[in-house]
């Protein structure tokens, strides 16, 4: 589902990262990256998902739930999910730029964080890395025949 989120996303020009939300087994929030569209630098699909969990629950408070999203998530979005208390992160692929997470920095992982959010990686992997790939590939051809 997340990964659709992110194909969603690329089809309307945004970088295609995806994320979704499931608490206690049910599905409550969904959400593609929108920073160009909404000219909002917080627009990650993960920011736009916790929102509409907090929203759906009544509580900026998640316990319980975990995320799912196609692509390691940066400081902003490692640091919102401590506040949320989300439980378990599942992200796809690595963020070798500016991945919070476990490639750039172990944002999660610091001794001053006052909640411990699990941690999987690698779930559908190849599939998010090649869609992000192919989005970046076709962007640096688009770009560089228009100069």
């Amino acid at each position: 589902m997340a990964l659709e989120q992110a194909r969603q996303a690329e089809a309307r020009g945004e970088v295609p990262v995806g994320a979704v939300i499931v608490c206690r087994g049910e599905l409550i929030a969904a959400a593609g990256n929108a920073q160009l569209h909404g000219c909002d630098p917080s627009g990650h699909a993960e920011i736009r998902c916790l929102r509409e969990a907090a929203q759906k629950l009544g509580n900026y408070r998640l316990p319980g739930c975990e995320m799912f999203v196609t692509l390691e998530p940066c400081v902003m979005c490692a640091g919102a999910m401590v506040h949320a208390r989300i439980d378990r992160l599942v992200y796809a692929t690595a963020e070798p730029k500016a991945g919070a997470v476990q490639s750039r920095m172990r944002y999660l992982d610091a001794p001053w964080i006052n909640h411990r959010v699990k941690v999987e990686s690698g779930l559908l992997q190849q599939e998010c890395a090649g869609l992000l790939s192919n989005f970046f590939a076709r962007r640096r051809t688009t770009l560089g025949s228009s100069e």
